[in-house]
């Protein structure tokens, strides 16, 4: 599965793939991820709060409705485990990740100066 996971990362993120290594890492620290054919997404959960890490989609995917389907599940998850705010970090560049965010219920309440190679990164939550 993190053979896969890496090469599906790396072909949504080009410019900065993880490894299936990595992907092992966050597994064993409590990560728990979702993979399909063509997308993933990787979240983590401590107390009543959960954070996405990454979540992915293949660029001819795009715009599909997947990553909001995976969404959707993870909250429905989260939801029965009694979390009460899900947060993510979307760079100020993603503008399409921004509006799928927004139209999910996510709000933005901070910014990460330079955190994506010299982008900023913006903090967003949502009350579940």
């Amino acid at each position: 599965m993190f053979k896969e996971l890496s090469d599906l990362h790396k072909k949504c993120f080009p410019e900065s793939p993880w490894s299936d290594k990595d992907f092992a890492e966050l597994k064993q620290s409590g990560c728990e991820i979702i993979m399909s054919q063509n997308a993933f997404i990787v979240w983590r959960v401590t107390l009543d709060e959960a954070e996405i890490i990454t979540i992915g989609v293949a660029p001819e995917q795009r715009r599909t409705g997947i990553a909001t389907a995976m969404l959707c599940i993870i909250e429905k998850t989260l939801k029965e485990q009694q979390v009460k705010k899900l947060f993510l970090e979307v760079s100020s560049q993603n503008i399409a990740g921004i509006n799928m965010y927004k139209k999910q219920g996510f709000n933005q309440v901070g910014i990460r100066p330079k955190y994506y190679a010299g982008t900023d990164a913006l903090i967003m939550e949502k009350d579940l």
